[in-house]
């Protein structure tokens, strides 16, 4: 078992077991070699495997809706895109950092109405203004226009 005690980070939302600004953490592992960084480095990453499964059951994962196995697996695949897509929108578009960590339930930017507008040979989206976060939407329709091209 290893435990450590961490300061917590700026804005972060304090728990009744959280002592002058710290944190306790513990993991425990079989590992019996490898250095005190690595190993919660491990830890880490495979508690974001674990939050893409629990995105991917939300999604869609938890039935199989559909009777025969060709069915059941375009499904899947029908999944795992959404699965991917919504990983992708939260780490590329998302510049709020609590939009970044809001589960499929919470993120409901892709169900904000909006009217399809085309001006000058230019077509637009305009959300409804009254939608909620829609200016967490708007940023992140603006961001991968703003990023760099790949090389």
């Amino acid at each position: 078992m290893i435990v450590r005690m961490e300061r917590l980070h700026p804005g972060a939302q304090l728990r009744f077991t959280d002592r002058d600004g710290l944190r306790l953490t513990a993991f425990v592992t079989n590992t019996r070699h490898g250095q005190l960084p690595d190993l919660e480095l491990r830890h880490r990453r495979r508690a974001r495997c674990e939050d893409r499964i629990r995105t991917a059951k939300v999604t869609g994962l938890q039935n199989l809706l559909l009777h025969g196995f060709d069915q059941n697996r375009i499904w899947l695949a029908l999944v795992q895109l959404a699965s991917e897509l919504t990983a992708w929108m939260q780490t590329l578009a998302l510049t709020n950092a609590t939009a970044r960590r809001w589960e499929p339930k919470r993120l409901r930017l892709l169900s904000i109405a909006g009217k399809i507008a085309r001006h000058a040979h230019r077509v637009r989206l305009r959300p409804a203004a009254t939608a909620p976060a829609v200016d967490v939407l708007v940023a992140g329709l603006n961001r991968p226009a703003a990023l760099p091209a790949p090389a």
